[in-house]
């Protein structure tokens, strides 16, 4: 069996052979995937629909995110990337096509502790789709299909990427490269998102920047905040603290070239409460040091970090 080194830590690997053993008695049938997505559709507002058919999608889509091989990677059941999606309609154009908009988030395990650290943290409001009730959700790499399944190949792609980037350094660009190809693939087709004139906070823009060079601090960051902050924190709590405020400080070049840029600002949207809670008992010098870096580039939670960290 191989697995995805960096990801395999210690305390899961005992764990695992455990897992092997009982996978190898069940033989087979049950095969981990990569995603341990949670899906919920909610649909407050629509009238005119059934809402078998919003629950016949819910399970369309937790099958297709959970149900199919999105690397070449095998993961043991613990390592499945822990994420859940929230798909909330808005509105029934049809009885077959909807808007709405669908929230994101993934975590991943922090070494030696019961932690999950959040990694991705996204509101996509473009939502808008085709959903014929009883079918079932198809998606080729080649081609744009339909909106929908583009949609989740695409954030199923950023969520495996920034989960390796947070194992690896820049070992997210294959997923990240992929997620670009359904980009380009559904420029034509008419869905909102998908195009860089479309706005500056979009599925275009995000994985463009992700794949930029002015953006490379924003991974270095991904990298050394989990690997040499958050993985040591429970081994040594000032190192890994100060690594993580090293981290942090390195998106300065990035920040700089583009100040409050769709990326940092998902950043933030995913750590501003972890970075809170970590740097809060920290020692006042540590404080002072990283306080007008956060209010710099998290301008929205000013407050917020005055009030915790002065």
């Amino acid at each position: 069996m191989t697995f995805r080194l960096p990801r395999i830590t210690l305390k899961t690997f005992a764990v695992s052979v455990i897992s092997c053993l009982v996978m190898t008695v069940t033989t087979i049938t049950t095969q981990a995937q990569e995603l341990n997505c949670t899906v919920k559709v909610m649909a407050p507002q629509i009238a005119n629909v059934e809402a078998s058919v919003f629950e016949s999608l819910e399970d369309g889509i937790r099958e297709f995110m959970n149900g199919r091989r999105w690397t070449n990677d095998t993961f043991a059941f613990e390592e499945l990337i822990e994420c859940t999606m929230q798909i909330t309609i808005t509105e029934a154009v049809s009885n077959t096509r909807f808007r709405g908009s669908v929230q994101i988030q993934s975590n991943r395990p922090v070494h030696n502790s019961d932690y999950n650290t959040p990694i991705f943290f996204i509101v996509d409001g473009d939502l808008e789709f085709e959903w014929v009730d009883g079918t079932s959700l198809l998606f080729n790499p080649g081609q744009h299909r339909d909106n929908l399944s583009s949609i989740l190949a695409y954030y199923a792609y950023m969520i495996i990427g920034a989960d390796y980037d947070s194992f690896g350094l820049e070992t997210g660009s294959e997923f990240f490269l992929k997620a670009q190809t359904i980009v380009a693939n559904a420029q034509n087709s008419g869905g909102k998102g998908w195009k860089a004139s479309q706005g500056k906070q979009n599925r275009y823009w995000l994985v463009e920047n992700m794949l930029s060079q002015t953006f490379r601090p924003l991974r270095l960051c991904m990298y050394n905040y989990h690997r040499k902050g958050v993985d040591l924190l429970f081994d040594d709590v000032e190192t890994a603290r100060l690594n993580i405020a090293d981290a942090i400080i390195e998106m300065r070049s990035t920040n700089r070239i583009r100040p409050g840029s769709y990326n940092i600002q998902l950043f933030f949207l995913a750590k501003n409460d972890e970075i809170i809670k970590l740097f809060k008992p920290a020692p006042e010098a540590e404080r002072v040091r990283l306080l007008p870096i956060l209010k710099q580039m998290d301008p929205g939670n000013i407050a917020k970090y005055d009030d915790a960290l002065m």
